[in-house]
């Protein structure tokens, strides 16, 4: 079965979560928005009165299935690729992580837009600038401090100890967000997480990640998305 997502096509956005996690299985699918018309059909899709439509991208489509938001995608795609416990004790646990790490994105994309969405960041610098301020005073030690914690009393390799689950590529991306967005605060960061530190470069070079990233399916880090770079935000 190959796998449609949709997503809109100029982002990495929470669709990127989906990608790795598809990437990283070696799983079969399209990325549709990305292809002729494809964001018409995303649209055609989420304007469908009957069955289950999504509320928003990104949404993935399984054989009869259509699957919405980024960590319930990742619930079904986990259990059927190798990316999460078997038990029903671990794949809820890997979930929990998995909307905590939701909880966190949300916050990183309030760091340029505290006031809502629908404003222009020009808009909303002063509060942006405050907003960015606490975030690392205060909510990135508490997140961040909260994996690092988990990666160290386990033992092993992973958040969940030896073996890969979704959650460890999803903080490969937050690690590589961060990094992007704000490069100088980052850097003097990492030394309180070397274990998520490490988890991201472990990830990096795993074979179908690295040819992932190396490759035009990897859409570059952009001022359009979650993670943006703003040099005053940055301080």
């Amino acid at each position: 079965m190959k796998y449609e997502l949709y997503y809109w096509p100029e982002i990495q956005g929470r669709g990127e979560y989906v990608r790795l996690a598809l990437e990283e299985a070696g799983a079969a699918y399209v990325d549709v928005a990305r292809g002729a018309r494809g964001t018409a059909a995303m649209m055609k899709m989420m304007d469908a009165h009957g069955g289950t439509p999504p509320f928003a991208p990104p949404f993935l489509k399984a054989g009869k299935l259509v699957i919405g938001q980024t960590a319930n995608i990742l619930l079904y795609l986990g259990a059927r690729h190798g990316l999460a416990p078997k038990t029903e004790a671990g794949k809820l646990w890997v979930h929990q992580l998995q909307l905590t790490i939701t909880d966190l994105v949300t916050e990183i994309h309030d760091t340029h837009h505290p006031l809502g969405p629908s404003m222009y960041y020009e808009d909303q610098k002063v509060p942006a600038k405050k907003r960015t301020a606490e975030f690392w005073d205060e909510r990135v030690p508490k997140y961040l401090g909260y994996f690092e914690e988990l990666l160290a009393g386990n033992g092993g390799a992973y958040v969940t100890g030896r073996r890969l689950t979704y959650a460890d590529l999803s903080l490969f991306q937050i690690v590589d967000g961060l990094r992007y967005a704000f490069p100088k605060r980052m850097k003097a960061f990492e030394g309180n997480i070397p274990g998520l530190v490490g988890l991201h470069d472990r990830i990096a070079a795993r074979p179908n990640i690295k040819a992932y990233l190396a490759s035009e399916r990897r859409i570059p880090f952009n001022e359009l998305g979650i993670f943006r770079r703003y040099k005053e935000l940055d301080n």
